[in-house]
Order: C-alpha cells, then sequence, then structure tokens
C-alpha cells in the first residue's frame, strides 16, 4: 500500500504539469510595453491656489506666539511623596500649574507664586489637556479659571 502511495507522489500532478507548460510557453516573451519608448506627457494646467488654511477667528496661537500656559489642579498636589503647600499660606489645594519659559510655576488661590523645579514642561504637557481657550493678558486667564 505505501508503495502505491510513494510512486504517485513521484510524478508531478496534474497541475505541477499545466504549470510547467505555461512556463516554457512564456519563456522569453516580455510584457506589453517593455523596451517601447514612453510618450511625452501632456502639458498639465498649472493649479489654482487655493488658501487652504483656517479663518483668523478658529486658528490657534503656536507656542512661540504664547507667552505661557496654564491649568487648574483642583486635589492636593503631591511630588516625590510629599504634598506641595503655600511657603506664604500653607495652601495645599486649588492650585493653577502655570508653564512659561520652560518653568513650572504653583499659584494658591491667595495669589502666592512659586517656583516648583521638581517638574519640567514635558510633565505639564502629559497632565494638561487641550486648550480651551486663549487669553490676551494672564488677568483675563486667571478670571476665566475662577481665580
Amino acid at each position: 500500500m505505501f508503495h502505491r502511495i510513494r510512486r504517485r507522489a513521484k510524478e508531478p500532478s496534474e497541475a505541477q504539469r499545466q504549470f510547467a507548460e505555461l512556463h516554457a510557453r512564456m519563456q522569453g516573451q516580455a510584457p506589453p510595453g517593455i523596451g517601447l519608448q514612453a510618450a511625452e506627457p501632456a502639458p498639465v494646467e498649472p493649479a489654482v491656489v487655493v488658501d487652504d488654511f483656517l479663518p483668523p477667528e478658529l486658528r490657534v496661537p503656536s507656542h512661540d506666539q504664547v507667552d505661557g500656559k496654564m491649568m487648574p489642579w483642583k486635589q492636593p498636589f503631591v511630588l516625590d511623596g510629599e504634598m506641595a503647600a503655600c511657603a506664604e499660606c500653607g495652601a495645599y489645594r486649588d492650585w493653577l500649574i502655570l508653564s512659561t519659559r520652560g518653568e513650572i510655576w504653583l499659584r494658591c488661590r491667595a495669589g502666592h507664586q512659586q517656583q516648583e523645579t521638581r517638574l519640567d514642561t514635558a510633565w505639564f504637557n502629559r497632565n494638561s489637556g487641550p486648550a480651551d481657550a486663549t487669553h490676551a493678558t494672564f488677568e483675563d486667564c486667571l478670571r476665566h479659571l475662577g481665580h
């Protein structure tokens, strides 16, 4: 029984025979268009220039046009296992975190500000959400955030 199976396996199958015949017929042939010179492309009319930028009222200023960013931080602020507190009034929650000129500043509800050297701009960018508004002055931004 096994000898019959081995004998059949030694002979090429019908599909293999058909493929070999097709391959033999196609030897020496090239696809159409190979070896011919390409025709010169037709001249193209210049495209119409369209201003595809957003209208000015919908544009967001780039990072170099903004003096800084800020975000609220309502809960207590813990850094390196230590709770941050205002050096002047002792407040430990309801902060505004300001990012300006590569520095991070904490501002308490009373308006005292202190630089936080354990944080950097990358931390601010990871933890802040998208900007919901832009303001012309620092005071306008404080009013917007309820400070």
